[in-house]
């Protein structure tokens, strides 16, 4: 397996993820001419063709001779287009490794889907990325068919790691669905927080503005804490609690309130929703 550098990688869809993968892919020093991109929207492609790659709205000349294939599309598009990368990889001696960033579509779809018509399968691994990694601090979660070497995830790997600070591999498929309830629904959660954080220092006489970025920074300045800190996240908690102060007494009402228990079940419904969407599209 080629190294990063000399390898072709073929984005199917130009949207915002692929967008910033190939950001990140740049910005590592993957030639511009080893990039291919399909995508059948102008404004979407001029996007791709202004960072200096090669583009088209062909996906399989962008994927004929490439070592990485990633699959970028809505979910509902999946099939259709990876049958017809199957369909056109029939005559190649080596098929490329895919990697499929679309929602909810399980590995057994996927490979039925990429099945050459002389019955040979394509490499595939499954990828749960976050929105953090539209500004180079992703975080993914990431699952391989069997068939997938030590080689080639150490491929994707580096694909991933352009805009992921974490690249997780997990051991069960079904394992991606909490990957989702957990960092891919996650910044949401976060945002929402925030949200009422400004909300409530606003009814209190601070200026949206100030509450903004007080808040913002906040956020911030407590992720880092936890990304850069030895400690875990439950010492990190206890060091900025004092008895009985005023850190206290809003932990205290946020475990009067069941916070433990509203977040329990938020992160196990966005995972029974990812559950259940895998098993709709899957059927499509």
């Amino acid at each position: 397996m080629p190294s990063l550098q000399d390898s072709k990688l073929a984005f199917i869809g130009g949207g915002n993820m692929a967008s910033a993968i190939i950001g990140g892919l740049l910005n590592k020093g993957v030639q511009k001419q080893n990039i291919w991109v399909s995508e059948p929207w102008d404004v979407n492609r001029e996007k791709m063709a202004a960072l200096g790659v090669q583009t088209t709205t062909v996906n399989v000349e962008a994927a004929k001779d490439a070592n990485l294939v990633i699959i970028a599309v809505k979910p509902q598009v999946t099939k259709g287009v990876c049958e017809e990368l199957g369909a056109a990889w029939s005559g190649r001696t080596t098929l490329p490794v895919v990697v499929s960033i679309a929602a909810g579509i399980t590995l057994d779809s996927l490979v039925q889907w990429l099945r050459t018509s002389d019955g040979r399968n394509a490499h595939v691994v499954r990828v749960m990325p976050n929105t953090p990694a539209l500004v180079g601090e992703g975080a993914s979660g990431l699952y391989a068919s069997k068939d997938v070497t030590s080689e080639e995830k150490e491929l994707v790997n580096a694909v991933l790691g352009s805009v992921s600070k974490a690249t997780e591999w997990v051991d069960k498929e079904e394992l991606l669905d909490v990957v989702t309830g957990l960092s891919g629904s996650g910044p949401a959660y976060f945002f929402a927080m925030v949200e009422h954080l400004i909300a409530s220092a606003t009814a209190l006489g601070l200026s949206e503005e100030q509450a903004t970025r007080l808040a913002s920074q906040t956020c911030l300045g407590a992720g880092k804490m936890l990304v850069d800190s030895s400690d875990s996240p439950t010492q990190l908690r206890k060091n900025v609690t004092s008895p009985n102060g005023t850190t206290y007494a809003a932990l205290q009402t946020f475990e009067s309130l069941g916070f433990k228990d509203t977040v329990d079940k938020a992160v196990n419904a966005a995972t029974s929703r990812a559950a259940e969407l895998g098993n709709t599209l899957g059927k499509q």
